[in-house]
């Protein structure tokens, strides 16, 4: 996986269950905080959507696979990548550890977002991908 950007997440006893292991809709959570913290580099989500005329670059499907507990007292390292875009799809990768320990990876499809007379439907990505390119970030292919 490539990196393009990390971000690192106390872990408190309020994001634990009574065992004291993470509750894990906060890993969930934590990769969506992680990608919003990436988007701040190009302007932040409303900034990118002003600009493209969208109404959110949004969550279309999201998984994790859980390879050992974190607890209460940890610092847990996010790490995000883009994996690749489709036509109507940004594929995103991440990976948290600990101490260099893996604990947990997963996965988001995002779709960039705009209303259209019939509702709110998935646009091309292109746009934003020329947008986060003239930026300056190095893409990966689909």
């Amino acid at each position: 996986m490539s990196m393009a950007h990390q971000f690192t997440q106390p872990v408190t006893f309020g994001d634990c269950d009574p065992a004291g292991i993470v509750f894990y809709p906060n890993y969930f959570a934590w990769f969506d905080r992680t990608f919003h913290d990436w988007l701040r580099r190009f302007g932040g989500h409303a900034g990118l959507c002003t600009a493209l005329g969208a109404v959110g670059i949004g969550l279309m499907e999201v998984n994790a696979k859980f390879r050992a507990p974190a607890r209460d007292g940890d610092t847990l390292d996010i790490q995000f990548s883009i994996e690749g875009w489709e036509r109507k799809a940004l594929r995103l990768g991440y990976q948290g550890t600990i101490s260099g320990r893996t604990v947990v990876v997963g996965a988001e499809v995002r779709g960039l977002f705009k209303a259209t007379p019939t509702g709110i439907m998935a646009a091309e990505m292109q746009d934003l991908r020329d947008l986060l390119e003239r930026h300056g970030h190095p893409q990966k292919e689909a």
